[in-house]
């Protein structure tokens, strides 16, 4: 979880992080909650961890990252890997991370601007506004996983990171920036239904 999206007043104003947790717990069933500091640079949704790091397998990370010192997205993944990197899973694990590279910035044309619908609770789309775009916000289905992609010379690195970590399903692009212009990407605009783990495999998951 991002402390900038769930500590924020303007989603959870009567709530601090100790009822958070026990909500977190009481309704996802989950043991342990990991707190980060802020999500992707510029993210609207003032900081979805799911744009900005996953579990990809038990004890297992993904991060988005950036290596360019003069990006304001680099002290930000910079401070959640050094969380991370103290951090444990819920059964004691020591957390692997991977870094997975976010595209060149993405920028909003004069044409983008004007071809989105301000519909009531929109956010203004202004010529030259940077998106918070991230390959992290993919969608996991059966036998595949779905990832973003912005015609970006990261997308090819991004989807064979991606097959590396998921040696078992087939990695496939599809094109994110039309969703990133309405805000989010593609995990945001699904709703995964995961099957239950039998009762026999869940305290080994």
């Amino acid at each position: 979880m991002t402390e900038q999206c769930l500590l924020n007043h303007d989603r959870n104003p009567d709530l601090n992080r100790e009822q958070i947790e026990e909500n977190l717990r009481n309704y996802l069933g989950c043991d342990t909650v990991i707190w980060l500091e802020h999500g992707v640079y510029l993210d609207e949704t003032k900081g979805h961890t799911d744009n900005f790091c996953r579990f990809v397998a038990p004890g297992e990370v993904i991060l988005t990252w950036t290596d360019d010192q003069n990006d304001p997205q680099y002290p930000i993944s910079t401070a959640a890997l050094m969380r991370l990197n103290v951090a444990a899973d819920a059964h004691g694990r020591k957390l692997t991370v991977h870094k997975l590279y976010q595209p060149s910035p993405v920028l909003i044309s004069a044409a983008e601007a004007a071809g989105v619908d301000q519909v009531e609770g929109t956010l203004p789309r202004t010529e030259g506004d940077r998106l918070a775009a991230s390959y992290v916000n993919f969608y996991i289905a059966n036998g595949v996983i779905v990832m973003p992609a912005f015609d970006d010379p990261m997308d090819l690195p991004a989807q064979q990171s991606l097959a590396k970590l998921f040696p078992s399903r087939k990695i496939i692009a599809v094109p994110g920036r039309e969703i990133l212009l309405g805000g989010g990407n593609v995990h945001c605009i699904t709703q995964q239904q995961p099957l239950a783990l039998p009762a026999s495999l869940r305290s080994v998951a």
